[in-house]
């Protein structure tokens, strides 16, 4: 390992996750140059992570490990924005505690950015894993460069633990939506592309694993379109999509609408499936008019 520290803060949020968070910090401790600090949110756990963490880490260990724990379960959104603000430094990594990332993830994406200082946020490509076999991505999930405006739409295009980012854009947009216990890097992802390019690190450089019960995409798979069509809504009352971006995000919200209206329906919730049907039908109403909603 180099000696040089690079001035990043690793923010890595976890709940009842120990043993998958003591593989996520040692995939940061091993990393080719070692970070200034990780701060870890623990959302309220009871399976004993910390003290898991602190048997197998020295106190005088590099990278520092900074320990916070939340009273109360919290969600995501608010354990992110939580070591948002302990954060000492400008450039912040995120790191879900079910992830991992490879040696060379922090050297090679820091040195991107120093490369490209135009860009504010990079993130890298994936490695898929279930079960400890490699799934192959289908096309819509890969990550893209430059304007991602489009690409975030439709699904969310951004892997969190790919993530690094200047703290400006915090300070522009604001932190993720701590009402929202799923789909909130959704919502914030669709808040940074309609104003910033993505940077692409065009290497699998994060690991992550799925099809666990305990993640919130299975726990909330059911919801998960709501919560999407909601997001949308809000960004469009929002001010903040030029004529373009307006148009996409409302063709998205029509056949999102649609989706869920037709599965609400399906699955016997008639009055709400009808709502969300007669806003995508409002929508079209106004698309083929030239209306604006």
């Amino acid at each position: 390992m180099q000696s040089r520290i690079l001035p990043v803060s690793v923010i890595v949020p976890t709940y009842n996750r120990r043993d998958l968070l003591l593989r996520a910090l040692r995939s940061v401790s091993r990393q080719s140059v070692r970070c200034e600090e990780v701060v870890v949110v623990d959302d309220a756990s009871t399976d004993g992570s910390r003290e898991l963490v602190e048997s197998c880490f020295d106190r005088g260990a590099t990278p520092a490990i900074r320990w916070f724990r939340l009273p109360s379960n919290r969600g995501p959104a608010a354990a992110r924005n939580f070591g948002i603000r302990q954060a000492r430094c400008e450039t912040i990594a995120f790191l879900d505690s079910d992830d991992h990332w490879q040696p060379q993830k922090l050297e090679r994406q820091a040195g991107t950015m120093e490369r490209f200082p135009e860009y504010l946020i990079s993130h890298t490509r994936e490695r898929w894993l279930r079960r400890g076999h490699r799934i192959n991505q289908k096309y819509r999930h890969i990550p893209r460069h430059g304007d991602i405006f489009s690409h975030c739409l439709e699904l969310c295009a951004v892997g969190m633990s790919t993530v690094m980012v200047r703290r400006g854009i915090f300070a522009a947009i604001g932190l993720l939506d701590e009402g929202m216990r799923c789909c909130e890097d959704y919502d914030f992802w669709l808040r940074v592309s309609c104003r910033y390019p993505f940077l692409l690190v065009d290497e699998e450089l994060t690991i992550k694993e799925g099809g666990r019960e305990d993640q919130l995409s299975h726990q909330h798979r059911v919801g998960m379109d709501r919560l999407r069509i909601h997001s949308l809504l809000r960004l469009l009352q929002s001010g903040a999509l030029n004529g373009e971006q307006q148009r996409q995000t409302l063709q998205q919200l029509r056949q999102k609408c649609e989706i869920y209206g037709k599965g609400c329906r399906k699955h016997g919730k008639e009055q709400e499936g009808r709502r969300y049907l007669a806003l995508a039908a409002m929508i079209s109403a106004a698309d083929d008019k030239g209306w604006t909603l």
